[in-house]
């Protein structure tokens, strides 16, 4: 992966805050507030600022940010703001504190209209807008924190080469558990799942971008899996499932390996090359010329021959979240293109109880010419 300075990385935070700013005076928004707390999870904070979780963060119109972290420390050593103010100082109040930042923002051009997150439930808005009597408060959902989650949807170099990373090691991963599974050094769901904790450590990641899901014959028919794995065999005769992402500098990635261990019944075959088909067929409208919702609809039609239908969406888009907008779906706006800059898994899948379940997925880039794979799992043959 490319190296990244401190002061690149303080240009690339700032420049997307700048980005957010011309919206803001654009539209006649002098704050915006962001609330990242065990209550709701917000990824603009870390987005605009590179700080994990569980801060307060105003951004005014001039792109000026100030961040309030409950974890001063972290946030002095990795967050990229212009102010930081310890949230303890205003006695773990997220209210508190937005009002604090607020009034101190005011030698930064504010002056009355304020966006605050449209993810508030009714009565803590209430209680903000008491708060900030002084101030012509909104909650809007087609405003700044909207316009946040569209300049997420196409990732700028720092964000791909993040997530190419983390894609890079999870393929590694992903050779081992085969080369490990032929070797007979993996036996359990359990084996496989403490396997991937461990090894993207050793590779630098921060964690799993979720809780590994591992599924032998007996289980793989369920599309996510509980418990997410056991003691049980794995994989075994049929057809087992494994779905992993690695988090490397906060972004994700996420595949599906299908191990397919012989001898298999003629079901199982015409499942496998089912869903080998979808992906396939499906991959090719995976271009800014088509739209998510023509994607999704091909995955439908390779299933309809067969009688058969995919429980769950094609794809959706991963980042600092494992699951972000847009999803590949047909309810989606059917005007959506896949735009350059988006990373979208690609998972067709389909489940029986007596079959087993069968899930293919990767991460795909979108290019301006077409797309880029950058995960490679794969259906895994064993005799």
């Amino acid at each position: 992966m490319k190296e990244y300075t401190k002061d690149d990385l303080k240009k690339i935070y700032a420049a997307r805050r700048a980005k957010l700013g011309s919206y803001m005076e654009e539209n006649g928004v002098c704050a915006v507030v962001f609330v990242d707390s065990e209550e709701h999870r917000d990824p603009a904070v870390a987005y605009y600022t590179g700080h994990s979780n569980d801060a307060v963060l105003v951004i005014f119109s001039d792109g000026f940010s100030i961040l309030s972290p409950w974890d001063e420390n972290l946030a002095k050593l990795n967050s990229f703001a212009d102010k930081l103010i310890p949230f303890t100082r205003y006695k773990n109040n997220s209210i508190e504190a937005t009002k604090a930042i607020l009034n101190i923002g005011y030698v930064h051009g504010i002056n009355s209209k304020v966006e605050l997150p449209p993810y508030l439930p009714y009565l803590e808005y209430l209680k903000y807008i008491d708060a900030l009597n002084n101030y012509d408060c909104r909650c809007k959902e087609d405003g700044c924190h909207k316009f946040t989650t569209d300049c997420r949807l196409a990732k700028d170099e720092y964000e791909i080469e993040c997530t190419k990373e983390a894609a890079r090691i999870g393929d590694l991963i992903i050779d081992k558990i085969e080369a490990e599974i032929k070797a007979g050094k993996i036996e359990t769901e359990m084996d496989v799942a403490l396997l991937i904790e461990r090894e993207c450590r050793i590779h630098g990641c921060q964690r799993t971008g979720f809780d590994t899901l591992a599924a032998g014959p007996e289980r793989s028919f369920a599309i996510h899996a509980f418990p997410n794995y056991t003691n049980a065999k794995w994989p075994d005769t049929g057809l087992s499932i494994l779905d992993f992402g690695v988090v490397y500098n906060g972004y994700t990635s996420d595949t599906t390996v299908t191990v397919a261990k012989g001898p298999l019944t003629e079901e199982q075959e015409k499942q496998l090359a089912l869903v080998e088909k979808a992906y396939n067929e499906c991959l090719k409208l995976y271009t800014p010329e088509h739209t998510l919702v023509e994607a999704a609809k091909k995955a439908d039609s390779v299933f309809a021959t067969a009688k058969r239908k995919m429980p769950h969406t094609l794809g959706h888009g991963i980042g600092l979240e494992i699951h972000e907008y847009p999803r590949v779906s047909t309810k989606m706006d059917p005007a959506l293109h896949f735009v350059p800059g988006m990373i979208v898994t690609l998972e067709p899948g389909l489940y029986d109880p007596k079959i087993g379940g069968t899930r293919l997925e990767n991460d795909v880039l979108i290019t301006q010419t077409g797309n880029e794979v950058i995960t490679h799992s794969r259906i895994i043959r064993l005799d």
